[in-house]
């Protein structure tokens, strides 16, 4: 057992130091390229995000663990929403001013509907992880069109913020870009094989692995970058962080561990895991919305119930897995 926890807690830092490198090479290499602050901001910044989610899956996928796949993207979800966005806003209070993220939101309760829908037989077939794929191009089409002609955002202004921080000569973002991208994959490869080895050492599934600690630890480059946004006083990136892992996380690491091995995933995926994600996303939808001249803004009291139901939810596994003993 010794040696399956020291290569989940190795991939595990190992895969949040590469996915930060990563995300800042892509994202000043990104800029050398011409692409706006805009484009970066919902693209390069969200797909680094996910990237550790996404090796992670496609690694588990190729290995013949797709349960681990999926449970990785829709516990990373619960995580962004409930550890993530309620620890963040029980911190200090999040305000919303970006018109970009309020139409990204009701986008990405429309891909949890969706998902859903794929849901009910308990199986992902790979015709439906290619609509998924299909769906996430049409988003990214969709987002390069809408960032030519969206005028100012706030949004806009906090993404240049963070790469003025960051400044990197083009030869060091293109390293940056490489190194990060191969200890990503690296890091995963470590993190799947210890990961699946104490699923079967403890006898639970790699599904509950996949939706506990292995999602847990790839959601930690998202509080990484919301914690340094919150303190540069960047609220719209840290929502803008969580909107934009969880899209690409329901689209593409799903859409991709699909692809390569079709997913079963027992009805307690549809009535427990996907119902906490999507109940979680619409309370989160619900709280960054203005009602009735209230401010567009998430509280520290609505900080804490999305961060109680993810301790509950996460409560509820870890005696899934004692029961299973």
């Amino acid at each position: 057992m010794l040696l399956p926890t020291l290569a989940v807690v190795l991939g595990l830092v190992l895969l949040v130091w590469s996915a930060e490198k990563f995300i800042d090479g892509a994202a000043a290499t990104s800029r050398w390229l011409g692409l706006s602050p805009l484009l970066i901001g919902m693209l390069i910044i969200g797909f680094g995000t996910s990237a550790p989610e996404m090796m992670v899956s496609v690694l588990a996928a190729m290995d013949g663990n797709p349960g681990l796949a999926v449970g990785n993207a829709y516990g990373s979800n619960i995580a962004n929403i409930g550890l993530i966005l309620g620890l963040v806003a029980l911190v200090a209070p999040l305000s919303v001013h970006s018109s970009v993220i309020s139409k990204e939101m009701p986008i990405l309760m429309l891909v949890m509907l969706a998902t859903g829908l794929m849901l009910l037989d308990g199986f992902v077939a790979r015709w439906e992880a290619v609509c998924l794929l299909l769906a996430l191009v049409v988003f990214i089409v969709v987002s390069i069109v809408r960032s030519r002609n969206q005028p100012e955002d706030a949004l806009v202004a906090e993404v240049a913020e963070t790469l003025d921080s960051k400044p990197m000569s083009r030869g060091k973002a293109i390293m940056w870009t490489l190194v990060g991208l191969v200890l990503l994959i690296a890091s995963s490869r470590l993190l799947v094989w210890g990961a699946v080895e104490i699923a079967l050492r403890f006898g639970v599934s790699d599904l509950i692995i996949g939706l506990t600690v292995v999602a847990i630890g790839t959601s930690l480059p998202e509080l990484a970058s919301s914690i340094t946004a919150l303190r540069r006083n960047e609220h719209d990136m840290v929502l803008g962080n969580v909107v934009g892992s969880n899209l690409f996380n329901s689209l593409a690491v799903v859409g991709l561990a699909g692809v390569i091995a079709p997913i079963e995933a027992g009805r307690e995926v549809l009535v427990r895991d996907w119902s906490v994600m999507t109940g979680m996303t619409l309370l989160m939808i619900l709280f960054a919305f203005s009602w009735r001249g209230r401010p567009r803004r998430i509280n520290r009291l609505e900080g804490g119930i999305l961060l109680a139901l993810f301790i509950a939810y996460t409560g509820y596994m870890v005696s899934v897995v004692i029961m299973s003993r």
